[in-house]
């Protein structure tokens, strides 16, 4: 068979599966073709789709993306570009499944992750069916807004525009912001919201759901995310750096987890783990005198991941230097933020 078959092929079965005309074995080779998502039948009524979530850096995507999952899922920090994988939650109710694409801020690059992380966040930007920009309500809209607005105008998606952080804002300049953000595109829908405090993230699910598809359940019920749990595991001690560090370091961090061994009599989940950086000097200040910053940066990933895996953990830390490692497109894929890259 060959690609144009294949291709026929895969469209057959799938026009089949949204009219539930589809067997087990036929369902099974479509989940395997396509990347072994669950492809349910479609159910009478049933809206499923993607929503993107862009913008600039720190506007609060990853922060609302929590919010609707209703757990912390993806990491947060006050450094701009905390997200460097484009990560999708999956939320499903009884009736819609909602693919919520977080994406690292737009932003000018200074590197090759830079350019990489742009690279991501414009590629979510196609193929999906809502695309919602994220605006500090608090902070003015400048050049960078601009621009984002201008990528977000060409995409074909329905297009929301979110006011963030309205918590930390009082209504006089909520409304300056979104009479200034009215001008920047032609929104089909509009909400302010706050994450921290959950006011109208309900309100915004709701938008989105109205302007889903119809369409099967493309992932199982139980599934959060389709990031593998090395690569979840491995931004929650990430985070931790990035909050324990500030603006000191935390660009020059890379983690990769190396194992992770489930102990089932022991309820002990065992994960090795590298911490890189581009300098002996940052490795000294991430391990810190007598190695308490390394063993402090270790407690507190501890705890979250604790919660996340429902287990007890064993977290063993190293620290290596990986000179210019941002430089590298290489090392940059070996990290998982390669879409993109010519190497």
């Amino acid at each position: 068979m060959d690609a144009f078959d294949a291709l026929e092929e895969l469209e057959r079965l799938e026009e089949m599966a949204e009219a539930g005309t589809l067997d087990e074995e036929g369902l099974a080779t479509l989940a395997n073709a396509t990347g072994g998502y669950s492809f349910e039948g479609k159910k009478e009524g049933f809206k499923s789709g993607f929503v993107t979530l862009v913008g600039r850096p720190n506007a609060g995507k990853s922060t609302l993306l929590n919010a609707i999952m209703g757990k912390k899922i993806a990491i947060t920090s006050k450094t701009a570009q905390t997200t460097r994988h484009r990560f999708r939650a999956v939320l499903t109710k009884e009736d819609f499944q909602m693919i919520i694409v977080d994406t690292p801020g737009l932003h000018k690059p200074m590197d090759a992750l830079g350019e990489e992380l742009n690279v991501s966040a414009l590629k979510a930007l196609e193929d999906v069916d809502v695309v919602a920009m994220l605006i500090d309500a608090g902070q003015p809209i400048g050049r960078g807004d601009e621009w984002v607005a201008a990528q977000v105008r060409a995409s074909k998606a329905k297009k929301i525009c979110v006011l963030s952080k309205t918590d930390i804002c009082n209504k006089e300049q909520i409304n300056n912001q979104r009479i200034a953000a009215e001008k920047l595109c032609k929104w089909d829908a509009m909400v302010g919201l706050s994450s921290v405090t959950g006011k109208n993230v309900d309100a915004f699910i709701e938008e989105v759901t109205f302007f889903l598809p119809e369409g099967p359940a493309w992932f199982p019920a139980d599934m959060e995310t389709d990031q593998p749990m090395e690569v979840v595991v491995a931004e929650f001690i990430r985070e931790k750096i990035l909050r324990s560090f500030q603006d000191e370091i935390p660009h020059a961090i890379g983690v990769q987890v190396e194992s992770m061994e489930y102990d089932r009599k022991k309820d002990l989940e065992r994960i090795y783990a590298i911490v890189y950086v581009e300098r002996d000097s940052q490795k000294g200040m991430i391990i810190g005198k007598g190695g308490q910053s390394i063993k402090r940066i270790g407690s507190e990933a501890r705890h979250d991941l604790e919660q996340l895996l429902g287990s007890r953990i064993y977290l063993d830390l190293r620290v290596k230097v990986k000179k210019n490692w941002r430089r590298d497109a290489n090392q940059i894929r070996r990290f998982g933020y390669g879409e993109g890259l010519q190497v």
